[in-house]
């Protein structure tokens, strides 16, 4: 039975903040003075229920979208060819894809969230820089895709009422949207918030949803236009208009485009392979997500060219393709309600894998006395839904959307200082209990650790120069070889961020954050069979292996550590 709070209770929570805490979490692997909760927890058995399948359509529903679509747009629109978008495509995702594996391995090995795991290199404190940036850009996503997939319902009701698009007008021009666009908006966004709500241990059945209809609807729109044209267009013969060392940096910049748009999940996917029943299984995002992701931007630029010899004008955006049919009578009003459908599904997903999980997960570790995933995920709704007023930065603010555009330069050292961290330099032995612990060996120097700081900064100064001009280019003075260095801003701040967090870690290392093997606090399911459990000497089965609380086979050791940081605190 879902839980309804009584009367008083919801009056007490209109009264004082203090009724809304959570019950303290008996499970947590946190010191007693630490308040912490179950999300925050490794992943007991019982919803370690990804499998390789689920990955692929993870993916497969991930990245069939709107802005994927649309992305061999950025590429041809600059003066390079289609011969030069796929492999742009196909370089840049696979560049993303080695940071996803990298740092997906962690979380299907712990099972435990971005929030948590990167305390291990930045330090128990500093990691609130990490988790803060990432929890701002993905509420200010959640936004932008919600006021761009607002369109999929303004298209959806006209094709079921073509009389709301006589709906007059009652906002100002300053508000930057309709009055019809506010109630497709906000019709997009209360439809959506139920959706958020979905547990990452059951998003596979959306997946299978989207799975179907995002590329049926794809590849029916790639077919029909292209019966239509009687070709594919002329948009495969154009030439390329730029050469020499011009054409090689927009290259570069194409692909850090690419690679830039996952920057958020290069850090944050290990909140989603925590839930892997086996940590082999997240490899198969390396060759998966190029494929897929190209095979995405591949239709897009058959069914643009297409549309050039239908239309008279590039369609990049399918959505604009669909508006045109709904003057072809009663089919074509039809077919566009549900492609508008399949598209608005296609986004929602995106929305809930890449932001919404992502910002929940943060929340919980910033504020775990009152916000656990779900309150996470209706904090991030309505910050990001409403508090950024997403439909007017998209119709004014050309200079934020660049710099947001840009935030990947803060990611990819994140992203890289973490990979690297555990696999270089903690040689994949972390200790999970210390993860939680503000005085244990994580702590470093007041909670900082000064090698991840250096790394970071170093590693993203050069690029500051390149991501002013970006955003204010008239106003902005910087020598072509800054221009050219941001031009592959994600790859030089992922690459250089693991070397200098390296060798500062084996010159200057922090020994006492060092361990010689895995700590868990929990034993991991491929483990389980020959594991007893210290205290009760009972044998331990599946069953009673995902209740967290009851699988603590290294208590003693936990307690020697709790100790320990007495002693230091005190």
């Amino acid at each position: 039975m879902k839980y309804i709070p009584s009367g008083s209770t919801v009056k007490k929570r209109l009264t004082t903040v203090k009724a809304w805490e959570l019950p303290k979490q008996t499970s947590a692997l946190a010191p007693p003075e630490v308040w912490t909760n179950a999300d925050m927890d490794p992943v007991p058995v019982e919803n370690q229920t990804w499998t390789i399948w689920t990955w692929m359509a993870y993916w497969a529903t991930d990245t069939i979208n709107l802005g994927t679509w649309e992305t061999a747009s950025s590429v041809i629109a600059v003066g390079l060819n289609w011969h030069d978008a796929i492999p742009v495509m196909v370089v840049g995702t696979f560049c993303v894809a080695v940071p996803m594996v990298l740092n997906g391995a962690i979380g299907a090995r712990l099972h435990i969230p971005f929030s948590v795991i990167i305390r291990s290199s930045f330090g128990y404190y500093l990691a609130y820089f990490c988790i803060v940036s990432r929890s701002i850009l993905a509420m200010f996503w959640l936004g932008i895709q919600g006021a761009n997939g607002a369109q999929c319902v303004t298209i959806m009701l006209l094709a079921w009422a073509p009389s709301y698009n006589n709906i007059p007008n009652s906002l100002p021009l300053s508000a930057g949207i309709t009055t019809q666009g506010m109630i497709s908006y906000f019709l997009f966004w209360i439809i959506q918030l139920p959706l958020l709500l979905i547990p990452p241990t059951k998003l596979r059945y959306l997946f299978a949803v989207k799975l179907v209809a995002a590329p049926i609807t794809a590849v029916a729109t790639l077919g029909w236009i292209v019966h239509k044209a009687g070709s594919s267009g002329e948009l495969f013969n154009l030439p390329e208009t730029v050469s020499g060392s011009t054409k090689a940096f927009l290259w570069l910049s194409c692909m850090s485009s690419v690679t830039g748009s996952w920057a958020t999940l290069a850090c944050n996917i290990p909140d989603f392979s925590r839930y892997a029943r086996k940590s082999e299984g997240q490899y198969i995002q390396l060759p998966f997500l190029p494929l897929i992701f190209t095979a995405c931007g591949v239709l897009g630029i058959v069914t643009t060219s297409a549309s050039y010899v239908l239309y008279g004008k590039y369609l990049w955006n399918p959505l604009d393709i669909v508006t045109m049919w709904l003057s072809s009578g009663s089919g074509g009003r039809a077919a566009a309600f549900f492609a508008a459908l399949s598209w608005y599904i296609a986004q929602v997903g995106t929305n809930i894998t890449a932001n919404s999980i992502s910002a929940a997960n943060d929340l919980t570790v910033m504020f775990p006395r009152f916000v656990n995933i779900k309150r996470g995920c209706i904090i991030a709704a309505v910050i990001g839904g409403w508090v950024i007023v997403p439909w007017k930065i998209l119709s004014s603010a050309e200079t934020f959307l660049a710099f947001m555009g840009g935030y990947a330069v803060f990611l990819a050292p994140i992203a890289g200082i973490l990979a690297s961290d555990y696999w270089l330099v903690k040689k994949q032995n972390i200790d999970v209990p210390a993860l939680y612990n503000p005085y244990g060996r994580y702590r470093y120097a007041g909670g900082v650790n000064w090698r991840a700081a250096a790394a970071f900064i170093i590693a993203v100064g050069p690029l500051l120069p390149g991501l002013a001009y970006s955003i204010s280019p008239g106003s902005t003075n910087i020598s072509q070889g800054v221009k050219n260095l941001y031009t592959f801003d994600w790859l030089y701040g992922f690459v250089v961020s693991i070397v200098l967090y390296t060798g500062f870690s084996k010159v200057f290392p922090a020994k006492e954050s060092l361990s010689s093997t895995t700590i868990f606090g929990h034993e991991p399911l491929e483990y389980a069979s020959d594991v007893e459990r210290k205290g009760d000497g009972s044998s331990m089965d599946e069953k009673n292996f995902g209740d967290v609380g009851a699988v603590d086979i290294l208590g003693e050791r936990r307690e020697s550590i709790r100790r320990a940081s007495q002693e230091i605190k005190y």
